[in-house]
């Protein structure tokens, strides 16, 4: 296992880094300094750390030390696609990355395919997580009715006719976000070429699985371990989220024993673009309330 190897980056206040681990390269951002986050992104369609967590990441870094790795598959990490277990590999990949920094236990933060893998790494490696914060994750109620028109259309983008500009501005202006208003077309153009790199197009990372039973075994909600799950958990979800329907919050919140739900109205799939202030001061103030407790505030 290779050492991290410096990558130049543009803000002087991060620090951009590549690790080797096993066949895979993980990237992955830094900024800040003190207790660990880490923080994952979601799974649309030329998805990377960085865009994801844009209007997040300097507040988080006044107080945390920082990560924000692209996922396996997703902007400067390895396209290799994962296995049939997506939120089992996913974890993994993550521990591994602690491992070769040698960060014992983080909190951590997960939007969507990313909420889906904090759950994961606490469900399989409860030690290594402190706390944790979902916005709108993956896999909660997945295999219960119909997909959502919002997830079928990140699961179809590379199907059919392949991926094009028109496709993808409906899925982040329509699916994303509520207000599209708050989408510039630099973000769309973007992510549509980071979609269209020939090494995804190859390895598409999200895809239709071709056992229907894939559903079953991704859904939390037929995790029992669930139950078990003491870690103090945020979760936040917009009203308007059309990729994973907000109702999966209150089944997270019945299931486990430590779990805060808001709801933020008019708000869609994207908590974290669109209330990011709001998003800021709430995730700021839950992960860092033991430091508080310890201090008699």
């Amino acid at each position: 296992m290779s050492n991290p190897v410096e990558s130049p980056i543009s803000n002087p206040g991060m620090r951009s880094h590549t690790v080797q681990l096993g066949g895979r390269k993980i990237h992955f951002t830094e900024a800040g300094a003190g207790p660990v986050v880490l923080m994952l992104h979601g799974g649309g369609p030329g998805a990377s750390g960085l865009s994801n967590y844009s209007r997040n990441l300097d507040a988080m870094a006044r107080q945390f030390r920082v990560l924000v790795p692209d996922l396996p598959g997703y902007g400067r990490s390895s396209k290799s696609a994962v296995d049939d277990d997506l939120f089992g590999d996913l974890a993994a990949s993550m521990i591994a990355l602690l491992d070769a920094l040698e960060i014992r236990r983080v909190h951590v933060v997960g939007n969507s395919l990313g909420g889906g893998c904090a759950l994961r790494m606490a469900l399989d490696h409860p030690a290594r997580v402190m706390r944790m914060v979902l916005m709108g994750p993956g896999g909660v109620g997945i295999s219960q009715g119909t997909p959502s028109d919002g997830l079928k259309r990140l699961l179809g983008y590379y199907a059919g006719e392949g991926p094009t500009l028109d496709k993808l501005r409906r899925f982040v202006c329509e699916d994303l976000v509520y207000d599209a208003s708050s989408v510039g077309e630099p973000l769309l153009r973007e992510r549509f070429e980071a979609s269209i790199d020939p090494e995804v197009i190859a390895n598409p990372p999200l895809r239709p699985p071709k056992d229907p039973a894939a559903f079953m075994r991704l859904d939390f909600l037929l995790d029992p371990r669930l139950a078990s799950l003491h870690h103090p958990t945020l979760v936040l979800w917009g009203t308007e989220d059309r990729v994973n329907p907000p109702s999966g919050a209150l089944a997270l919140q019945q299931r486990m024993p430590a779990c805060d739900v808001f709801l933020f109205s008019r708000t869609g799939h994207w908590v974290q673009w669109e209330r990011a202030r709001e998003f800021n001061a709430a995730v700021l103030a839950f992960l860092d309330a033991d430091g508080r407790e310890r201090s008699g505030l």
